[in-house]
């Protein structure tokens, strides 16, 4: 089977040129995968509602093939983002194949003001299906905005798995995370758990 198309989505404040959002990316287009990685509007003071027009037009953009995955890896914020999105009124032409959802922030966290519109997701399992056929979550231990416990509770309340990246913190750049091999094995193949880089 083909490599997946992806769509890769960033955080607050975007992923700068040493995350390995940005090293994904490079590595599918240099393997044949088609790959969207989209600058959602003002990163720096993100709204729910433009975010959420940008994904599902980035969702209706991706080929439907019956060759070729449709895989949504978001980071941080954007895991909100696509918990939103589920919970939304979800075409069946933007569901997708498989979503990993990497250091998801606690969907109550009141650390950011920045963030605010994007809390309280509902944690629906059948939405969660809805939007994608599996779902998968990586927290890295003593990330600084979602405890293990938290992260927990989400996977448990979507009724999904849950991979524990230990001492990875926020799995960004600033923890060590530009080349990060295990998450580019995942993208090619679901039944790859997420482990340290």
């Amino acid at each position: 089977m083909s490599l997946p198309h992806a769509l890769i989505l960033h955080g607050l404040g975007g992923s700068g040129p040493t995350h390995w959002q940005n090293w994904l990316a490079g590595e599918l287009a240099r393997h044949g995968g088609p790959v969207d990685v989209p600058v959602l509007t003002e990163p720096d003071r993100p709204r729910l509602a433009v975010w959420l027009d940008e994904l599902r037009g980035h969702l209706a953009a991706m080929p439907v093939s019956p060759s070729r995955e449709r895989v949504v890896v978001a980071h941080s914020l954007a895991c909100l983002l696509w918990l939103h999105h589920a919970a939304g009124d979800v075409d069946e032409a933007l569901r997708v194949d498989r979503v990993l959802l990497v250091a998801p922030p606690a969907p109550d966290y009141a650390g950011e003001p920045l963030i605010r519109e994007f809390l309280h997701p509902v944690l629906d399992p059948t939405a969660a299906r809805r939007a994608a056929v599996s779902t998968r979550v990586v927290t890295g231990e003593g990330d600084p905005y979602c405890s293990l416990a938290r992260a927990k509770e989400l996977a448990e309340a979507l009724r999904v798995d849950l991979d524990v990246i230990v001492g990875g913190a926020h799995l960004n750049a600033d923890a060590g995370y530009g080349e990060w091999p295990a998450v580019l094995k995942w993208v090619r193949s679901d039944r790859t758990s997420l482990t340290p880089r």
